[in-house]
């Protein structure tokens, strides 16, 4: 007699394939959410990166920091762009507010760079309220480091507390 050779998969088979692309695709998702957010979220910093300079050349001219964007001689406020609604300046700090076409999860929100002085005269940043272990011993903050209101899982990690 002659045999038959199976061919194929049987349905169990392919059940159990099923599950695990399932499965790792509940796991993927949201990883991958976060990461776009991230992404998001580093357009205003990115974008508020000529901003500091013209902080810190302000600062070198006139020996305090800007009270407003105005004062740096670029209007009321500063540029937008995809994700970013607004940047602006009080007393030096940089408010980064999140807008335009960005996830749900940031939309609204603010982050902040706050300019310190270091003993040499140069002017230091941080981000949020992230740690200021790594600055220079006597760096001097004229307004104290505060957290904007986005989540610190969405911020690079330099600006995670």
């Amino acid at each position: 007699m002659m045999k038959k050779v199976q061919k194929g998969f049987t349905l169990i088979e392919l059940m159990i394939v099923v599950a695990i692309i399932g499965i790792l695709a509940a796991i993927a998702i949201p990883a991958y959410q976060d990461y776009t957010v991230r992404t998001q979220a580093s357009e205003g910093l990115a974008m508020a990166s000529a901003t500091k300079a013209a902080v810190s050349e302000y600062r070198a001219d006139k020996g305090v920091f800007p009270a407003n964007a105005a004062a740096l001689g670029w209007g009321a406020v500063l540029p937008s762009g995809k994700y970013v609604a607004s940047i602006n300046v009080t007393n030096g700090v940089i408010t980064i507010t999140y807008g335009g076409q960005s996830n749900g999860a940031i939309a609204g929100s603010t982050a902040t760079l706050t300019p310190g002085v270091s003993p040499s005269g140069d002017v230091v940043w941080i981000c949020q309220d992230a740690p200021v272990a790594n600055l220079p011993a006597g760096t001097v903050f004229p307004v104290a480091p505060t957290a904007g209101t986005i989540l610190g899982k969405y911020m690079p990690a330099t600006c995670r507390p």
